[in-house]
């Protein structure tokens, strides 16, 4: 914990929350000093960058915990009463054989109170439990997100340090340059960021800070890193070396780490299938269950499997899943430092007009400027609502959802679809396609093409990023400046990268500075793959234009992110498979349980031929019963449609998630696998 937050914690525990010093009391006589409870609190409230003192912080907590705990103390006494005051239940002497005759007068009239007090004490321990845990956990919960995007952008921040390091910078211009790239290496840049301050503005010395923020990190391998880079620094040993040898070991470590996340991922495949056939064993039991004369199962029972029991595992599943499977950290934006322009960020909104809003109000010209630019804007939208789009593709929920509420409503009021359960058990294939089809595909579809545009519009630029960053590195070796490298790998080589170059080398010789273009290249774009090589190739260029071995180091990271990205590719496409065959497993079987079974078993009589009857006549009553009277045959192929129909939607979601960490990647295959289940049950009904 760095002073300036030690400093921060004094003033928030000085009195200024009244809500924490009033229940501090309450800490005081709960909390030792010495608890390790409240030393792991504080510890992980540092670990998290939160300004609270840990006293303030639990006092807090026991606060919640206590009005919870309070509230459903007072809930469970109510509902304690309703329920064994009234009679509503009625529990017997605890069970007890008890013989004194007043013993049994004390046990009977103390019997309700006592229910009725466990019941409130349950629920208000409950309340409590939930209140104060919740609370508490909140400090592990940011030190654990910390500590995982450290650790995922520990390798290309050794890689930064490395080329910088190479480039001719010093040990503190090191420090400095990595702390001040907290757009690109977020959470790992904090770090540095702690240990720039205490050496800032707290007059400690750089080896102390380094060694302090070694012990409060929440990532063991950049406590690792920061103790190696100390005794580094102490000795006066060679630091590019040292460097060296950590970027090699942190690139073969986010392999290792990957090969992990990938192995965990089958497994998760695995379960997956074996979890998404549940529901349809349940299924088929409780059918052939309806079918047995006085052993018949409510159809509350199968509603539940398909409308809950199918959305909730799929929802658990992904959940399960992003546990080990995460975004890539940061938005791949860079800045320029100080103010920025709307084109230096790159960041603008839809409704942003750019530097012009920052001056309207002052002088009646830029209020018209500002609407001479809105006009522009509005028609350069019109003549390309396309490329719009694929900039921002889910500005299309702004036309598809009302669209798709229109079209319904319109059916609706044109008594052309089922508006009740009997209608749609009459027409189920029908009204589904209304009610769930004509949604998802007018939503799902423009939604899905135009982020499928989107993004691979903007991952085009890297597909040859590693190659053009080898080539840049040969130009630059042969004397060539930077600009001039742009130049001759833009002429001698195809590909949108290419072609970016060479626009950088036009905006440069008309005046804009390398920097700029560059930014402004990284953010045309913003992957933060991309963000983290112009990062480097931006600190490096300031010094010097020779930078041979900077573009070499970045090309050497960027080939490894292209290592560990196919292997990626190559592994989630057989999750992928998996989850899709299992889809198409559960369609057939459910299909052919309609068509060779549930239509079969209808089709039957309870008394069948003569000859059927003498057979029968040994068999007893469940011979004689149509095992049919218990089946709603329509009512069970609406529920089996809609079961395939819900579990292809949950699937291609998970399919997405799985391949690219994204849920947005899932409405293909949600599109996809939908359309098998209505075209296939369209074949079956």
């Amino acid at each position: 914990m760095s002073l300036e937050t030690d400093s921060n914690r004094t003033d928030r525990g000085s009195g200024t929350d009244g809500f924490g010093d009033a229940f501090y009391p309450l800490y005081d006589r709960l909390f030792h000093e010495d608890s390790e409870f409240v030393a792991d609190v504080e510890t992980k409230l540092a670990q998290a960058r939160m300004t609270d003192t840990v006293e303030l912080y639990l006092s807090r907590a026991l606060g919640v915990g206590f009005i919870s705990g309070l509230a459903l103390w007072l809930i469970g006494l109510t509902l304690g009463y309703g329920i064994f005051a009234t009679g509503l239940v009625t529990v017997d002497a605890f069970g007890m054989p008890i013989q004194n005759q007043t013993l049994v007068e004390i046990v009977e009239t103390l019997r309700v109170p006592a229910l009725v007090f466990c019941t409130g004490l349950v629920f208000g321990t409950v309340g409590f439990t939930v209140g104060f845990g919740s609370l508490a956990a909140i400090p592990y919960s940011r030190a654990s997100a910390r500590k995982r995007e450290i650790n995922m952008l520990l390798s290309d921040s050794v890689s930064f340090m490395y080329a910088l390091s190479v480039g001719g910078l010093n040990q503190l211009e090191i420090i400095e340059a990595m702390a001040e790239a907290d757009d690109t290496y977020g959470e790992v840049a904090k770090e540095f960021q702690s240990i720039v301050n205490e050496t800032d503005y707290f007059d400690v010395d750089y080896r102390t800070a380094i060694r302090k923020q070694a012990l409060e990190t929440p990532s063991d391998e950049l406590s690792q890193f920061l103790t190696d880079m100390l005794s580094i620094v102490n000795s006066g040993g060679d630091m590019e070396n040292f460097l060296e040898d950590k970027k090699e070991k942190h690139m073969r470590t986010a392999k290792q780490e990957q090969e992990l996340t990938l192995e965990t991922l089958e497994l998760f495949g695995e379960m997956y299938m074996t979890l998404s056939l549940f529901p349809l064993l349940l299924i088929i039991i409780m059918v052939v269950m309806q079918m047995i004369p006085q052993a018949a199962v409510s159809n509350e029972m199968l509603y539940l499997t398909v409308y809950a029991l199918i959305p909730l595992l799929g929802l658990g599943f992904l959940v399960l899943v992003s546990t080990v499977k995460h975004d890539e950290p940061g938005d791949g934006y860079l800045s320029m430092g100080g103010s920025e322009t709307r084109a230096e960020t790159g960041k603008s909104g839809v409704l942003d007009l750019g530097l012009v809003e920052q001056y309207t109000g002052g002088h009646s010209v830029f209020s018209r400027i500002k609407n001479r630019e809105g006009t522009h804007e509005t028609i350069e939208v019109l003549c390309r609502p396309h490329v719009f789009f694929r900039d921002n593709p889910l500005l299309t929920l702004a036309i598809t959802v009302p669209a798709s509420l229109v079209i319904v409503a319109t059916v609706m009021m044109a008594g052309r679809v089922p508006t009740s359960w009997n209608g749609m058990v009459a027409n189920p294939i029908w009204g589904t396609f209304v009610y769930v089809y004509v949604p998802l595909y007018v939503i799902a579809i423009p939604l899905a093409i135009f982020r499928e545009w989107n993004v691979r519009h903007r991952t085009a630029v890297v597909n040859q990023l590693s190659e053009d960053l080898r080539k840049l590195s040969s130009a630059n070796d042969t004397g060539m400046t930077l600009l001039e490298s742009l130049k001759s790998v833009a002429d001698t080589t195809n590909g949108r990268l290419a072609r970016e170059f060479e626009m950088m080398h036009t905006k440069v010789n008309y005046g804009t500075s390398l920097k700029a273009a560059l930014i402004e290249f990284n953010n045309k774009y913003h992957i933060p793959r991309l963000a983290r090589t112009t990062r480097l190739i931006t600190e490096a260029q300031e010094a010097s234009n020779q930078i041979t071995d900077v573009l070499r180091t970045a090309a050497r990271a960027s080939e490894n992110h292209d290592d560990i990205e196919r292997e990626r590719k190559s592994r989630t496409r057989m999750q992928v498979v998996i989850i899709i065959m299992t889809f198409m497993t559960v369609l057939a079987v459910i299909a052919i349980l309609k068509t060779q079974f549930i239509d079969t078993m209808a089709g039957l009589e309870a008394g069948g031929t003569a000859d059927t009857a003498d057979a029968g006549s040994g068999g007893g009553e469940l011979a004689e019963a149509d095992l049919s009277d218990n089946v709603d045959v329509d009512m069970l192929s609406v529920l089996f449609f809609h079961a395939v129909t819900l579990q292809g939607i949950i699937s291609g979601f998970i399919c997405g998630y799985i391949r690219d960490a994204n849920i947005l990647s899932g409405l293909k295959y949600a599109v996809a696998l939908a359309t098998i289940a209505l075209v296939g049950w369209s074949l079956v009904a």
